[in-house]
């Protein structure tokens, strides 16, 4: 048993750390989910129908695990880790003299910040759909059996989460002077 998990769940271990590193916005949290679903998997391997689809089956688990996790976790007050919100920070004298390349870094992780809180503003089922389709290329036929709705369901969400993104991004376009600025004459 332990070999047949090995050669067919465990090959999925890194695409689900990264889906839930973009649920959860933190590595011990992922760590933990990734974790749980993977107990949760081996402990009901015997279940596991062998020749279907063992990726969607552990996406199906991920999902549910995370979504567990989520409704607990809002009943928690919020807390912020110093060191991830303050990695890039360094002392004063050095980021004083940055050089094009330090600067252009820092630019990328504000946009990359501006990306993950936009994308941990999504309502769990959009950020679940997003994240599937988008960043681990699932057709939409699978991510309706890992979500456990009908595909329609499936491309809706998708539509209404890639809009929501689209709108929480623009603000922060607009701050790097991506895009059209607001406000300047001759301008909408």
């Amino acid at each position: 048993m332990s070999a047949e998990f090995e050669t067919e769940a465990l090959i999925h271990l890194d695409a689900l750390y990264r889906t839930a590193l973009r649920l959860t916005g933190r590595r011990e949290e992922a760590e933990e989910v990734v974790q749980d679903t993977f107990l949760k998997a081996f402990r009901f391997w015997e279940n596991y129908q062998q020749g279907t689809n063992c990726r969607a089956w552990l996406y199906r688990i991920l999902h549910t695990t995370f979504a567990t996790r989520y409704q607990k976790d809002k009943r928690r007050p919020p807390t912020v880790e110093l060191d991830e919100q303050n990695a890039w920070l360094g002392p004063e004298d050095e980021r004083l003299g940055m050089d094009a390349d330090s600067w252009g870094e820092l630019l990328s992780r504000a946009v990359e910040d501006d990306v993950l809180h936009a994308l941990e503003a999504l309502p769990v089922p959009y950020r679940m759909v997003v994240l599937l389709s988008d960043l681990e290329g699932m057709p939409y036929k699978e991510i309706a059996q890992v979500m456990e709705v009908p595909v329609g369901t499936v491309m809706s969400r998708l539509h209404r989460g890639r809009r929501a993104l689209r709108e929480q991004l623009a603000g922060a376009a607009r701050r790097y002077g991506i895009g059209p600025q607001r406000g300047r004459e001759g301008e909408a």
